[in-house]
């Protein structure tokens, strides 16, 4: 079983592997500094997620929507 785990791994770029060699890389090989910088970008992609999703929710809950400037005008009579 672990032999066909890895065999798809090998075959399969796994992006795990490309981000920890990346990081590792940028780091100059210290793994500590690498698991760092990893950890603080991936909580700064989480507080831009969140704030996204709070300014979304702000404009859901004041009743915002789209219509184009046609539709938002009443037909003349």
């Amino acid at each position: 079983m672990r032999i066909a785990a890895e065999a798809v791994r090998d075959t399969h770029a796994c992006p795990v592997e490309a981000i920890s060699s990346a990081y590792l890389g940028f780091a100059g090989g210290d793994a500590g500094i690498a698991l760092r910088c990893a950890i603080a970008d991936a909580l700064s992609d989480l507080m831009e997620a969140e704030r996204r999703t709070r300014e979304r929710s702000r404009l859901i809950s004041r009743g915002y929507i789209r219509e184009s400037p046609a539709s938002a005008q009443s037909p003349a009579s």
